[in-house]
């Protein structure tokens, strides 16, 4: 199986379980039901994944992989700072559009399911690592430095909390999101100068 098909359903398990966690919780959804409603066997879901809450990751690794790719491919004559300022080719472009509603549905459930906010924390975390060794690779620095660590925790920061303020406001249209990450990096690019 090729890695784009194994991605994909990957997705489509993440999917499937989100569904079935908001409609019935974790607690009470199987990996059976799970596997079943992707269109796969259940041992096979256990190929992909060793819980049934780590059946949700690719959802949320999606967006954080996006602006990844976009921070290491942003011209090393340009300042990163330029690339989290908004307008085209930003980072708050690098949201997710597609599988909002799932996203939007998954961050809700962070706030009471205690083993789907380990895995969004965690998502976050390992991103942060990774924030910190592109950052380190633009800047001269190794990732484990005090400058890339401080500016991957700020980005990351903002990200998460920019996808928690959508998903739990009055506003949870997909476009808004854009609109969310672009406001919270402005004020962690801000600093704490307030």
């Amino acid at each position: 199986m090729t890695e784009r098909r194994k991605a994909a359903t990957r997705l489509e398990i993440a999917r499937e379980a989100v569904r079935l966690f908001a409609e019935r919780g974790v607690a009470a959804t199987t990996a059976e039901e799970i596997a079943s409603a992707a269109g796969i066997s259940q041992r096979t879901l256990w190929r992909y994944t060793s819980s049934k809450e780590l059946c949700v990751r690719p959802l949320l690794t999606y967006a954080l992989d996006s602006v990844t790719v976009l921070m290491r491919s942003w011209p090393r004559d340009r300042p990163l700072a330029e690339a989290v300022a908004g307008g085209p080719s930003s980072l708050s472009e690098a949201s997710p559009s597609t599988d909002a509603e799932a996203l939007r549905d998954l961050v809700l459930l962070t706030r009471t399911e205690p083993g789907l906010r380990a895995v969004w924390l965690q998502v976050h975390h390992d991103a942060e690592l990774i924030f910190a060794e592109v950052v380190a690779e633009r800047t001269g620095h190794r990732p484990d430095d005090l400058e890339p660590r401080v500016q991957a925790t700020l980005l990351n920061g903002a990200l998460r909390i920019a996808v928690e303020q959508w998903a739990w406001g009055a506003d949870p249209r997909p476009d808004s999101l854009p609109d969310a990450i672009a406001r919270a990096l402005g004020i962690a690019r801000a600093g704490l100068s307030g």
